[in-house]
């Protein structure tokens, strides 16, 4: 039987040979999207993990190693920038032969040395020294190897120092190793460059379900092109004599024969896409191509479970046979789908609630959590679409006033699964749209941002600050002249301001814009950050202006109410934050910032209030970014699906509809049907479904964040419009094949 099997799939005539082209490209086209999901969910891994030595530190911050450490190591390490390019800058010392040596470096660089990475040294050499180069004083001893960098484009920058330098920065900490693997959270200054696996796992699996659901609907939808002429072949094949059995191993290989071939073809699609899927971003920077890679589990699970996929689809699409051979040959009605196919997706959304105030404390509990609830909602969905669509079809067939809407309505409520079959893709799409929407902007709305003027995006900054007993106290020493007077000179910069810190305000004052003191004069060169009353000579202000713009509830004053302490006696108190306003040239910004980093090596390497504002997002900004690839992945994917269910209904359908044609029925009016028997379940289903990505992003915010849904904005009614236009269009595109699928020779029995 297997013999006669491949016969039959391979030998058949052209009409056999199409539907396993068909099937095959189909096939390859989800598993080559399965594969690269996969292989990204690896390479985001592997990229976590190579990131991990820059965590060194952190559990031990501002703590000396255990007694009994041989050589421990100096260790501080700091967010620099470079025109809104994150640079890691580590600072090391070796206090003996045995300090612990990070990874992708030969040694330790020595004093006036430094190590950086291949991006970062490309961007030492086409920058002027001024810009950049200066603030790592000294000479490159190397290259870090790729064993130390998340991606391609890190900028990574090791340098070297005496014990002494080190010894005396508040940031910087005595390791006895480097760290391998990432903390599940994240306090102080390297968390800026370091990875955080907090919330990762919860992440990578809502993600990957999300994306794997809709290439598992193509793949099935796929293996079951054609599946009514297989149904009637084989029953009359039941009919002669052939066992259950026998039926159900010619069809498995028949499945299998195309699934194998597409994924074959799927695994060298995936090849193809590797390129393109190393560029993504959505971890903050690009893969190496090497970490997309896939294990041996991957491998196995896609080539053996696909074709196994593929024939227990055969063998479910052709169960009707196996009971009643005679059912088929005269097209008898199965079983309407009942009112039970909801449960799954009531349980599904009833999951997620229960969370609700019982959120586990871990990512990974979180991720037992409530990844159960969003396979459930997405299967649910899948599930209870046939009913759906029958309860549309009934309503369509009894209010039709056209042949068309009748016999559509008629047919679909006849086989409502059939009928589903065709836009459960794009309705899985719409759902999975509609909950990353729904929990984006949510995000946005109590985690965005509010935009700046441009002048404060464009300010750097250079913070000199520590918190003691319930007030920011200044750690700096008033600037020199010099330094004042050459960041002054640079072309493009506006003006200096030098906050201080304010030994007379109470504790908490800086809440309310306070415990800051400033130069007037200063204060007029940067008048975006407010003036000083007419007459004053100083001014109480915050300890910093970062926060400038971030409060939702309250606007900085522009006029600061005076001091009464002198200009003098303000520049003998310690610096809490340097603020230099530029135009936003590189050129200012970048040497405004390589003086200040050079005039103050211990403290953490000066910033702009842009590169600010986008660390304070970043988290934010991913996950837009990951709702993006769902996004664009789920789409293409659902009108593949589409596509396929659609033509393969009509090449299932050729000889009832070629009996119409010859009892008169028009052309126009079965196209009518193929439009109607498609469009109901689209429009009926997709409804449930945006309801329910909505219902299940509101109960994942309560439980997860404690958030509530806000009001979609324009883009989501564009992308919904999109892909139900771009859904009828495809369905449209299909309507030409009638004219040649419904001659009379079709009528003819096999």
């Amino acid at each position: 039987m297997i013999r006669l099997g491949v016969r039959l799939a391979l030998g058949s005539g052209r009409d056999a040979l199409v539907r396993l082209l068909i099937i095959a490209s189909a096939v390859a086209l989800g598993t080559g999207l399965l594969l690269g999901t996969l292989a990204a969910l690896n390479a985001t891994g592997t990229q976590n993990d190579r990131n991990a030595w820059l965590n060194t530190g952190r559990a031990g911050a501002g703590q000396q190693q255990p007694a009994g450490s041989a050589d421990p190591l100096w260790w501080q390490i700091g967010a620099d920038g470079f025109q809104g390019k994150l640079i890691g800058r580590i600072d090391v010392a070796a206090t003996g032969p045995a300090s612990p040596v990070p990874p992708g470096i030969p040694r330790l660089p020595g004093p006036g040395e430094y190590y950086a990475s291949p991006a970062m040294s490309a961007l030492l050499h086409d920058t002027p020294a001024g810009e950049l180069a200066d603030r790592y004083q000294g000479r490159q001893a190397g290259t870090i190897g790729k064993a130390a960098l998340p991606g391609p484009d890190s900028l990574i920058i090791v340098v070297g120092h005496r014990p002494a330098e080190l010894a005396g920065r508040e940031n910087a900490v005595q390791v006895g190793a480097i760290a391998t693997r990432s903390p599940s959270s994240c306090n102080g200054p390297s968390c800026d460059i370091g990875t955080d696996n907090n919330g990762m796992v919860l992440i990578l699996s809502v993600v990957a379900a999300a994306m794997i659901f809709p290439v598992l609907v193509l793949v099935g939808t796929a293996t079951r092109l054609s599946a009514a002429r297989r149904e009637q072949r084989f029953a009359a094949m039941r009919l002669i004599g052939a066992t259950p059995r026998q039926i159900a191993v010619v069809s498995a290989v028949e499945s299998t024969v195309a699934a194998a071939a597409g994924v074959a073809a799927g695994f060298g699609l995936y090849a193809a896409l590797r390129p393109l899927l190393a560029k993504a971003d959505f971890t903050a920077t690009p893969f190496f191509t090497s970490d997309l890679s896939l294990t041996t589990a991957d491998v196995l699970a896609v080539a053996l479970g696909v074709p196994v996929a593929a024939a227990v689809s055969a063998r479910i699409a052709l169960r009707r046979v196996q009971i009643s051979p005679l059912g088929v040959t005269r097209r008898t009605t199965p079983r309407p789908p009942r009112a039970t196919r909801a449960i799954p997706l009531a349980a599904g959304l009833l999951e997620l609630g229960f969370f609700i105030g019982r959120r586990p404390a871990t990512s990974g509990g979180q991720a037992l959590a409530f990844l159960p609830g969003t396979l459930l909602v997405l299967g649910g969905i899948v599930l209870a679409g046939p009913w759906l669509t029958m309860a549309g079809a009934r309503l369509m067939a009894a209010r039709a006033r056209r042949p068309s809407g009748l016999v559509a309505g008629r047919r679909l409520a006849d086989d409502p699964r059939a009928g589903f079959r065709a836009v459960s893709g794009l309705v899985l799409a719409l759902c999975v749209t509609t909950g990353a929407v729904g929990v984006i902007d949510a995000m946005v709305h109590e985690r965005g941002l509010p935009s700046s003027p441009e002048p404060v995006r464009h300010t750097v900054l250079s913070d000199h600050t520590d918190y003691r007993q319930g007030r920011t106290v200044g750690t700096a020493a008033e600037p020199p002249g010099s330094l004042l007077a050459a960041l002054r000179a640079v072309p493009g910069v506006g003006g200096v301001t030098v906050l201080h810190s304010d030994p007379a305000a109470a504790p908490g004052a800086q809440m309310e814009y306070g415990g800051g003191l400033a130069d007037c004069t200063e204060l007029a060169a940067t008048p975006v950050y407010g003036t000083c009353p007419p007459g004053a000579r100083t001014a109480r202000v915050p300890t910093g202006f970062d926060g400038y713009g971030l409060d939702h509830d309250r606007s900085w004053p522009t006029v600061w109410p005076a001091a009464t302490s002198s200009p003098e006696q303000v520049r003998d108190l310690p610096v809490t934050q340097i603020a230099v306003t530029t135009d936003g040239s590189r050129s200012a910004v970048e040497t405004a910032r390589t003086l200040l980093a050079a005039a103050y090596p211990a403290d953490d390497p000066p910033y702009t209030v842009a590169e600010d504002r986008t660390r304070m997002s970043a988290d934010l900004d991913a996950f837009r970014q990951l709702a993006d690839v769902v996004i664009a992945v789920s789409f293409p994917i659902a009108g593949c699906s589409l596509a396929v269910s659609v033509a393969g209904g009509l090449s299932d359908r050729r000889r009832p509809f070629s009996l119409l044609r010859l009892t008169g029925v028009r052309l126009r009016t079965l196209r009518g049907v193929v439009l109607l028997e498609s469009a109901v379940p689209l429009l009926a289903v997709a409804a449930v479904a945006i309801a329910t990505g909505f219902a299940a992003a509101q109960l994942f915010l309560r439980a997860q964040l404690s958030y509530s849904l806000q009001p979609p904005g324009g883009e989501y009614y564009a992308i919904v419009a999109g892909g139900i236009l771009a859904a009828l269009a495809v369905i449209a595109a299909t309507l030409p094949l009638l004219s040649r699928l419904t001659g009379p020779e079709n009528t003819r029995n096999e």
